[in-house]
């Protein structure tokens, strides 16, 4: 598998944009998760004040105008007609209302332990609504409290024994502890509660909603944003990067790409531009050069070579053909240092010369046993010389027979 700095620069693009727009729509979701979670309690603690004031108003209003029809009508009581109307108002709805006492007289409105101790600190202190997520039974839930306090109407039938209606006292018998309330004191409360899987869920359609909303304009503006900078910089980029791989690959000097700009990328272009028109015309100079000494050196009598470090030959003329016994194609290649007798010593003094820069026979002519494929032997003088051409040592040769063997 290929390493990240490997890959094509488009490719880096895709994957950077990709990891770009992964992370970008994991924060948004989170954000948005929080957001719609403190909104949708925010709701639901709206909602339930509202049930909650609404059945405290029903229960004062009836306390106000009911007089003596509770008598006959038990359903008239502002307490009963109250929870009848909590029952109503969230009938099919996800809300569970209903009205708590610590000092219960019907046994629905028993108040649970999260109710119990809401009570008892609603008693002892004075206090406004309260809500929070507990567990009940396992499960989150939304709870929501607001008490309610008793007025002058109220003690008719939570008052003195002796003052409450006869339908009150047979149903509630003397000592019974929903009697003695007072004017402010906390009778109960309204209790609201919501199974919080009903707001997560109502939360998990609002994200999933939202994250669309976003992911798609997201997706709109990285499309957008990657088609500008592929336009702008990474095909720029490649085109420069394909140019020059082609020149290395034909060695031609005469490509040129369009130049569209004048910013960094445009500058590069003509960079690239000068570059090769530059090298172009060393190329034709060298091309010049070396037809030029080639023509020269076919015109010498003395047999000439040219060879690397190594002793590879390079270059060689007609003569050093009929010297060495090969043709020009099978010469090159070949050691000069294996055509002569001494050619470890001659190696030796090639190897001092680039140590040292100096000795090793180079700028002088000296004198050696030579044998040529063809198996005959001469002795030759050796004149060496030295040059450099894209970076390298070159070493040239030029050999004359002395006597033949």
């Amino acid at each position: 598998m290929p390493r990240f700095r490997d890959l094509h620069i488009s490719t880096k693009f895709n994957l950077i944009m990709s990891v770009f727009l992964i992370v970008l729509l994991l924060a948004t979701a989170f954000m948005t998760y929080h957001r719609q979670q403190t909104l949708i309690l925010r709701v639901a603690v709206d909602d339930a004040r509202s049930f909650a004031r609404q059945i405290i108003e029903t229960r004062d209003y009836m306390s106000s105008v009911v007089r003596g029809e509770p008598e006959k009508n038990y359903s008239l009581v502002p307490q009963v007609v109250a929870t009848q109307v909590a029952k109503r108002i969230t009938s099919g709805s996800k809300y569970y209302v209903r009205q708590v006492s610590l000092r219960y007289r019907n046994p629905e409105n028993r108040p649970d332990d999260y109710e119990t101790s809401q009570l008892q600190i609603f008693a002892s202190k004075d206090g406004g609504e309260t809500y929070r997520v507990i567990k009940v039974r396992g499960q989150e839930a939304f709870r929501y409290m607001l008490p309610m306090v008793a007025e002058k109407s109220c003690l008719e039938c939570h008052g003195d024994y002796d003052s409450a209606p006869s339908f009150v006292k047979e149903r509630f018998p003397r000592g019974h502890y929903s009697y003695g309330y007072k004017v402010g004191e906390v009778i109960g409360a309204v209790s609201v509660t919501i199974p919080m899987a009903d707001l997560y869920r109502q939360i998990g359609i609002n994200v999933a909603l939202e994250l669309l909303y976003r992911a798609v304009i997201f997706i709109i503006i990285i499309l957008v944003l990657g088609a500008l900078i592929r336009r702008t910089v990474i095909n720029p980029v490649a085109l420069v990067s394909a140019t020059l791989s082609r020149v290395t690959r034909t060695g031609r000097f005469d490509e040129r790409i369009p130049q569209k700009s004048n910013d960094e990328l445009g500058q590069l272009v003509g960079a690239f531009n000068a570059m090769m028109e530059e090298l172009e015309h060393k190329s034709l100079q060298q091309q010049e050069s070396e037809e030029r000494y080639r023509g020269m050196i076919e015109m010498a009598h003395s047999a000439i070579v040219t060879f690397m470090e190594d002793g590879k030959i390079i270059i060689a003329n007609q003569e050093a053909e009929r010297l060495f016994g090969l043709s020009r194609q099978e010469l090159l290649g070949e050691r000069m240092y294996g055509f002569l007798e001494d050619g470890t010593e001659m190696e030796k003094g090639v190897q001092k010369f680039l140590r040292e820069g100096h000795g090793g026979g180079v700028g002088k002519t000296t004198f050696h046993r030579f044998r040529n494929r063809r198996g005959n032997s001469t002795s030759v003088e050796i004149a060496l010389s030295v040059s450099r051409a894209a970076n390298k040592t070159l070493f040239t040769a030029i050999l004359r027979e002395v006597s033949r063997a």
